[in-house]
C-alpha cells in the first residue's frame, strides 16, 4: 500500500501535522482504502515520507489508539482494529454564540432527529482562532458537521480537511463555501421585504433611524435597509448606539441590539412618548419576551423554529440542497 494513499499532509493548510495524520486515517477508513486488519505505515517511514518529527507522528498514533481505531502489536508496528467510526449518527454543531432565538433553532433541530442521533454543540463566539481549532479536533470524529460561519469570509481552507459529504453551513450565504448545502437567511431582502409589507407604518414616521453596531452582525441588513429609505424618499439616519441620544417624536426605530432596544424603551418613557404612537420601534429576531414587553415589539424575524427542522431533514436525508429560511414582519404595539 502507498503510503501517500494513506496519508496527506498538507504544509500550507495550517493544520497541525499530527492532526493531518489523524484526519488522514479516517478519511481513508471512510473511503474504504483501510480496512480492519490493515497495517500502517511505521513510525519512521511516515516521518521520513513528510518530514515530521516522531513526536508528531507518535502523538496522532497515540490519540488513534485512545479512541480503539488502532492497536500497537509489539514488534510488528499499528493495525486498524476499528472501522466502524460512528455506530449512530453523531453531528458536531458549532454555533457563534447562544442566545434565546439560537435556542430555539437548537430546540427544534434536536425535536426533529431520531433517538439514535447525537449532537455535540460548540460555540466560537466569533473568534476565528477558536473557530479553527474546534473544527480541526473535530475532523474526522463525526458523521455530519454543522457549520455556523458567521462573519468569517476565509473559512473554505479550515473546513475542507472535513469530508465534503458531510459538512452543511447554517445561516449565512458565503461566496467561499458555495459548494457546500446551507440554510440561509437573506438579510438584505428580508429586511427589505419586512419595511415593505409595513410601509403604511414606517411611513406614517418622519425620520427612520436604524441602530447597528456593526461588528458580528451582517451588513446587508443596512443595505436592506437603504434600498427601502431610498425607494420610499424616506429621511432616515444609520448610528451605531442610542446610549447618548434622546428620542424624538416622529422618529422610528429599527434596532440591532436588545440592549439598544430597551434603552429606545426607557427613554420613551422618560420623554413621555407613546411607542407606536410618537415613537416607532422594530426588533430583529423575534422572542417570546417581545411579545410581551412594552406592549408587543414588531419584529423583523427569520423562522428559527423552522429552520432547525429543515437543518434536521438535510442532515437525516443527506440532501445537498440550498434553501433561503423564511422570514417576515410581526407587526405589534411598537409600530
Amino acid at each position: 500500500m502507498i503510503i501517500t494513499e494513506i496519508f496527506n499532509i498538507d504544509e500550507t493548510a495550517g493544520i497541525p501535522k499530527y492532526r493531518q495524520v489523524i484526519n488522514s486515517v479516517y478519511r481513508s477508513i471512510e473511503q474504504g482504502i483501510l480496512k480492519k486488519g490493515d497495517k500502517l505505515a511505521s513510525i519512521n517511514q511516515i516521518c521520513n515520507a513528510f518530514s515530521l518529527s516522531r513526536d508528531t507522528v507518535m502523538l496522532a498514533f497515540n490519540e488513534l489508539r485512545s479512541v480503539g481505531v488502532v492497536i500497537s502489536v509489539p514488534g510488528k508496528g499499528y493495525y486498524i482494529e476499528r472501522t466502524e467510526l460512528n455506530l449512530d449518527k453523531q453531528i458536531f454543531l458549532l454555533f457563534d454564540e447562544l442566545n434565546v432565538f439560537k435556542e430555539d433553532l437548537y430546540t427544534s433541530f434536536l425535536g426533529h432527529l431520531n433517538d439514535r442521533t447525537t449532537v455535540d454543540i460548540y460555540f466560537h463566539h466569533f473568534n476565528y482562532q477558536v473557530y479553527k481549532e474546534l473544527i480541526t479536533s473535530a475532523a474526522g470524529r463525526y458523521s455530519a458537521y454543522i457549520i455556523m460561519p458567521a462573519t468569517f469570509n476565509n473559512s473554505k481552507d479550515v473546513i475542507r480537511q472535513l469530508p465534503a459529504d458531510k459538512v452543511y453551513i447554517l445561516d449565512r450565504l458565503k461566496s467561499d463555501l458555495e459548494d457546500y448545502p446551507v440554510i440561509y437567511q437573506d438579510f438584505e431582502q428580508d429586511v427589505y421585504d419586512g419595511m415593505v409589507a409595513g410601509k403604511a407604518l414606517f411611513c406614517k414616521y418622519e425620520k427612520l433611524i436604524m441602530v447597528f453596531p456593526g461588528g458580528k452582525e451582517p451588513d446587508e441588513r443596512v443595505t436592506g435597509f437603504i434600498r427601502f429609505c431610498t425607494e420610499t424618499a424616506s429621511h432616515y439616519e444609520i448610528i451605531r448606539s442610542v446610549e447618548k441620544r434622546n428620542v424624538q417624536k416622529g422618529e422610528a426605530y429599527l434596532v440591532v441590539s436588545d440592549r439598544n432596544l430597551v434603552r429606545i424603551v426607557k427613554n420613551s418613557v422618560s420623554m413621555n412618548l407613546q411607542l407606536g404612537h410618537d415613537v416607532g420601534l422594530v426588533s430583529f429576531n423575534d422572542t417570546m419576551l417581545k411579545e410581551v414587553v412594552a406592549g408587543g415589539i414588531t419584529t423583523i424575524s427569520t423562522d428559527f423554529v423552522q429552520m432547525g427542522k429543515r437543518l434536521s431533514d438535510m442532515v437525516l436525508n443527506t440532501q445537498k440542497i440550498r434553501i433561503r429560511n423564511p422570514s417576515r414582519l410581526i407587526v405589534r404595539n411598537s409600530l
